[in-house]
Formats: C-alpha cells, structure tokens, sequence
C-alpha cells in the first residue's frame, strides 16, 4: 500500500511514445477504462499489424495546438459513457507516465470535446499503483503556462493545402479511408465528420455548423459528402448549410437529392436525350395489368423508389410473378418502377465513374451465377473493360444532366444499345480500384483542388 503514489481527483500525465509531453487528466476510480481524446481516428496496417493513426488537441478549447498519433490498435470495444451512451471505440495500449511512475496502459479513442479533460484516467489503469485523495488535486505538480506554451505552440503549425471534411457515416468504410489517405498524401489537412455527431444553428447573421461537444465547423474550405440512403434527409440539410457557409461541397446537396429519387432522376435523364429501359410508375394497384404490357410483358425487372446497392430490386419472370409482386408492394404503400428485362445482358453491367465532366474509369460487374443484376455489394464480381465513347459520352452527360461533379454511372449493354441504369452520388470506391489499379480518391481530391486552381 505504501509504494502507491496519492494522487488528486485531477492531474497531469504524459504519453511518452504517442509525443504528447503532459495532458490534464480527471482521476475516476467510477470509471472502469481509461480514455484520450481523439479526433480523425483511422485504421490502417503497418508490417502486416493492425494500427490506428489519430489527431489530438491536448488543450481544451485550443484547436490550433495539434499532435499527430499512431499506435498499435489492441481491439474495438462497446463503452458505455457517463451520460449512458455507447459507443463503439478503438482501444489502444501505451506507456502513461505520471509524475516519475511509467507503465503500459490501455486506452480507448473518442471525442471528448463536451468533457472537461482531455483524458480519464480509470480504475483498471490505476489498480495496484495509484490511490486517490478526491479533495486534493495536482499532487504531483502541474505545468506553468510558459511551459506550456514551449511545450505546444511548436504545433501550431501553419496550415498547408485545404480543410477538407468529409462527410459520412463510417470511417472504416473503403471509400472513406482512400479518400481521407489520397487528401492527406496531396497535402491537405482531412477531418473525418461523422453525420450523427453534426448539428446546424439557423441564423440570419450567425449561422453555423457544430459538431458534438459544440466544435464549430464554419472553418472548412470543402466537403465532400458520402450520404448513406438513410441518412439522406439529413445529410443534403448538412450539405446545404456548409453551402449556405460558402463551403465548397463536391456534390450539392439539391443533386445528391434528385440522384436518390429514382423516378425523378429518370425523368431528368430522359429530358436531356439519355435512353433508359422502358419504365413503367402507377400509383394504384388496380393498373398492374397494363403496368405489365407497357414495358413489354414479363420477364421484367421491380424496383422499389428508396432501394439501394440492389436491394429492393426483384425479378419476375412470369405475369403471375409480376402481378404479385407488384401488388405486394403496393399493398404495402411502397412506390415502386416495373422496369422492362434486359435478357441478352446476361447479368452483366458497366459502372463509369465520371469526376469534374470526365470518365476516369470504368468497369464491367457481372452477377453470381443464378443472379439477374450484377452487384459488387452482393457478391458479384468486377473487371477491367474499355467503355465505348457513346458509353462514356452518356455517362458524361447523365452526371451533367444530374449536376454531380462525383457520379457513378450504370449502363447495361442492350440489344438497342447502350441504355442507362442509374446514377449514384456516392460511388463506392473499392471495386473499381481494385479492378483498375486507378487512384479514384486521389482524382477526387484533385476536383476539389482545380476549383480552387490549385495546380499540381
């Protein structure tokens, strides 16, 4: 008992191996596990090892001092706050010191921006080396503000390149990391913001963007938005208030919207001379007869208005089949398209990615046997292949004629020829550059930089 260092219900530390020279900690033997605040948290494999890589403002309320972390990544674990929040958190081990004691400790990242301290000190990192006198704090000394000053306003680096945001709902995603990567690789300062964590104030002459903790985030030069479907409503209301903010968004918000609403994105393509398979809409159940004939009878292809990556999207084979279908949705209040079958594609489609008016690359996906629609997300497969120009010219023009500057653009090659699928505002990156060895993100990152007549 008497070789435990008294401690106060607050005090200072360091991580000598993550560079963070002393940090102000609040003492909690409440709390089981210890956490470090942490921002732009990313995965990646160093030497065949998992690591996670990280930014800390190791001050509260100093966002300029800024120290860059990597560490080995020891697990993700589901933590319950003291508000009673959980969250899934990365947990990482390294060496704490405090005062003239070291020793290995694990460590979970999240944001702490709404808390106090920049750390938490727990109870498990504690047993066996500290005790804690709760009406006493900085037993072991604390830093003077010169000390502090020497000690971080060498991080106050100059900022080189853009703020850029991106907007999305999982880090971990392949797209999201290529693209935080490709940002930081040309020289830009990335934040990953996590669409849950975003909150708007409406103001006719302060309006702002905060993020939890109350960050606010008026400071971004551009984002770049990757919307999951049902995040949709909320995402393009963040979107148009960074437009609103004179923040350069790479999708508007107004065209990843008309690119979710399957009919009206249709309706747009047709107007601007792009052929598409022969749809048919109705409202009522009492037109599928007709509904049926219109697009040339069955086999024939139902899809429902809000689905995505495939799902959603029957095939009928016979009338029977279709009438069924159809009708089940219907009962359901579900808006649907029946769209005519595209037999002598034999499961097989192109996706043309098209960045800033130009097709950067595409690919052909062909479906598992057994299946009628090819889809990476599904198990499918992908490969290189050379677009025809009538190909790309129409995927050019669908993106144009949907005023996304990011699009991923499905053909289907027919017996009439080349006719338009859809068009996606968030294009996954991971079969395309997998299947075409192209730098997507880094093309992406460039589309931000030429708005901005940032030359290589």
């Amino acid at each position: 008992m008497f070789d435990k260092v008294i401690v106060g219900s607050e005090e200072w530390c360091a991580f000598p191996q993550l560079e963070i020279p002393t940090i102000k900690a609040r003492v909690d033997s409440g709390a089981k596990t210890s956490a470090l605040h942490a921002l732009n948290i990313s995965p990646y494999e160093k030497n065949g090892e998992s690591w996670v890589k990280f930014d800390i403002n190791p001050i509260q309320n100093n966002t300029k001092a800024v120290i860059h972390c990597e560490a080995p990544l020891v697990d993700k674990r589901v933590v319950k706050s003291s508000s009673g929040y959980r969250e899934q958190r990365y947990v990482i081990k390294t060496q704490l010191r405090v005062g003239e004691s070291s020793w290995d400790v694990e460590v979970t990242l999240t944001n702490r921006d709404s808390m106090g301290f920049r750390m938490l000190l727990g109870r498990e990192a504690m047993s066996g080396r500290l005790l804690v006198d709760p009406e006493q704090k900085y037993l072991l000394g604390q830093p003077t503000i010169e000390k502090l000053r020497e000690y971080y306003e060498k991080t106050e680096e100059h900022r080189k390149g853009l703020r850029i945001g991106l907007l999305a709902s999982n880090p971990e995603l392949y797209s999201n990391r290529r693209i935080m990567e490709a940002g930081e690789a040309r020289g830009h300062e990335m934040h990953f913001l996590n669409l849950k964590y975003c909150y708007m104030k409406l103001d006719a002459d302060t309006p702002e963007i905060h993020y939890r903790g109350g960050r606010v985030l008026n400071d971004f030069d551009a984002v770049i938005p990757r919307i999951r479907p049902s995040m949709t409503f909320y995402g393009c209301a963040l979107t148009r208030h960074f437009e609103a903010l004179k923040v350069f968004c790479l999708n508007s918000a107004s065209a990843i919207s008309q690119s979710r609403d399957k009919l009206y994105s249709l309706q747009l393509l047709l107007n601007s001379g792009v052929d598409i398979p022969t749809t048919g809409f109705a409202n009522s159940p009492l037109d599928t007869n007709d509904l049926i004939k219109m697009v040339g009878g069955p086999p024939l292809i139902v899809k429902l208005l809000e689905g995505t990556q495939g799902k959603g999207v029957v095939l009928a084979e016979t009338k029977k089949a279709a009438e069924s279908v159809i009708n089940a949705f219907k009962s359901l209040n579900a808006n649907i398209l029946v769209q005519e079958f595209i037999k002598e594609a034999n499961g097989k489609d192109l996706r043309l990615f098209v960045i800033d008016g130009k097709v950067v690359a595409s690919i052909q996906r062909e479906a598992l046997p057994g299946e009628f629609r090819a889809n990476i997300h599904l198990g499918g497969t992908a490969s290189i292949i050379k677009a025809t120009a009538e190909e790309k010219k129409i995927a050019i023009r669908a993106a144009k004629a949907m005023n996304l500057k990011v699009a991923g653009v499905d053909i289907i090659r027919s017996s009439k020829g080349p006719l338009l699928l859809e068009v996606n505002s968030s294009p996954g990156l991971e079969g395309i550059e997998g299947a075409t060895n192209k730098d997507i993100a880094g093309e992406m990152i460039r589309a931000i930089e030429k708005n901005f007549k940032i030359k290589d």
